[in-house]
């Protein structure tokens, strides 16, 4: 199916790259229907929203940046994802890029949590205080290459 997005113009997707919140994301819960789009910069991903073409995140797989990343998440928070195995959960957290030239920041807090079997997904808050919503991420991969 050929989509709008606000990164890439038109572009086609297939039925597997669509995911579902149920609940949206927090500030945009109006927005259930995304596809998962690769970035021409990799390792990032867009979200797209399929609702609206100005709506869309990047995001990261924070364990290529954080090894010691936990979700510490209930499973009775989960259980709408009908998650069975963690090997079935792909986890990203969104990126904020600021118009001011200040830092890009990832959003540990906040993790979008996609059940890879069905393409449920969810966005939970963990409640960690070493997770913050702006981690600096050029900081973040710098301290994982050891500089």
């Amino acid at each position: 199916m050929e989509i709008s997005t606000k990164a890439m113009g038109t572009v086609s997707i297939v039925d597997k790259q669509i995911i579902t919140l149920e609940r949206g994301f927090y500030g945009f819960e109006q927005y259930h229907r995304f596809a998962l789009i690769d970035a021409s910069q990799q390792p990032f991903v867009w979200i797209q929203s399929l609702e609206s073409a100005e709506l869309a995140f990047l995001c990261v797989d924070p364990f290529l940046f954080r090894p010691d990343y936990e979700l510490d998440i209930d499973d009775s928070l989960l259980s709408p994802l009908q998650v069975e195995s963690p090997s079935d959960v792909l986890v990203f957290t969104l990126i904020t890029i600021p118009g001011d030239g200040g830092p890009v920041t990832a959003n540990l807090q906040g993790p979008l949590i996609i059940n890879k079997k069905n393409n449920m997904a969810m966005q939970a808050i963990l409640v960690d205080p070493k997770w913050h919503t702006k981690h600096d991420l050029v900081a973040e991969f710098a301290a994982k290459r050891g500089h």
